[in-house]
């Protein structure tokens, strides 16, 4: 081993802070054990990190894209979604926005790349907005609502699911707009609705910033529109079927 990379060993020792390691670095290179520790040191603390990042995203349970039926959507860009999937949008601070109807996989689809992204080194987090707006609006303490606000623009990626669902009042609508624009062409943001953008009026009734708040989060942003029918009510459609199947066999 060159005098560089034993240089270069020493300075991994010093990065993981394994200050004892450093200064008997001659005795333990000499014994032959030290590339080693690192190695075992620099993996454990990447399995610990890796599970604290995927546990802090809240993610949940999900179906898989490899099991995505792409052909159910009548209207679907698959080239779009697996460009995202790169996560190249993450480092350009750039959004998201998944547009469509009840049922038909926007919330599969960011769940998906929301742990694409944490298993690449990213933090993330997903929430609903119902969960999200409904946790902010309730705090009555300034200081408090700060540190909340801190929380949700720290990640690189912020999951907002199921906006549209809800109608929210003036203090919801000024509590998303004030969190969009935290995060404004420095973090990346995925919305998930089943309203056009020229019906948020409607789910910020008397709003002044919605029209603020939608043009910074389509600035810079991937919009698309997922159109078909709901693929939960297919599933449960197939299951009711598969039943009777088995009930008229039974009956046989």
């Amino acid at each position: 081993m060159t005098n560089n990379d034993l240089q270069d060993e020493r300075d991994r020792a010093a990065h993981l802070h394994l200050h004892g390691l450093v200064a008997h670095w001659q005795e333990a290179d000499q014994a032959g054990w030290a590339r080693t520790l690192l190695d075992w040191e620099e993996n454990e603390r990447a399995r610990r990190s890796l599970e604290r990042r995927l546990k802090d995203a809240r993610i949940g349970r999900f179906k898989p894209l490899v099991d995505f039926e792409w052909s159910f959507p009548t209207r679907c860009d698959r080239q779009a979604i697996e460009a995202l999937m790169r996560l190249d949008f993450i480092g350009d601070a750039a959004n998201a926005v998944f547009i469509g109807p009840n049922g038909v996989g926007k919330s599969t689809i960011a769940r998906n790349i929301a742990h694409h992204a944490v298993m690449n080194g990213y933090t993330a987090l997903f929430t609903s907005a119902g969960q999200l707006l409904g946790e902010l609006a309730a705090i009555d303490s300034a200081s408090a609502l700060r540190r909340r606000l801190a929380h949700y623009t720290a990640p690189a990626l912020l999951v907002i699911d199921e906006v549209g669902y809800l109608s929210y009042t003036n203090r919801h609508a000024d509590l998303l707009f004030e969190l969009i624009s935290r995060r404004y062409e420095t973090k990346s943001t995925i919305v998930t609705t089943n309203r056009n953008f020229a019906e948020w009026n409607d789910v910020f009734p008397n709003a002044a910033c919605v029209v603020s708040m939608v043009d910074r989060l389509v600035h810079n942003a991937e919009v698309i529109a997922i159109e078909g029918q709901s693929y939960r009510l297919k599933e449960a459609t197939e299951r009711s079927e598969l039943r009777s199947q088995e009930r008229r066999a039974q009956r046989s």
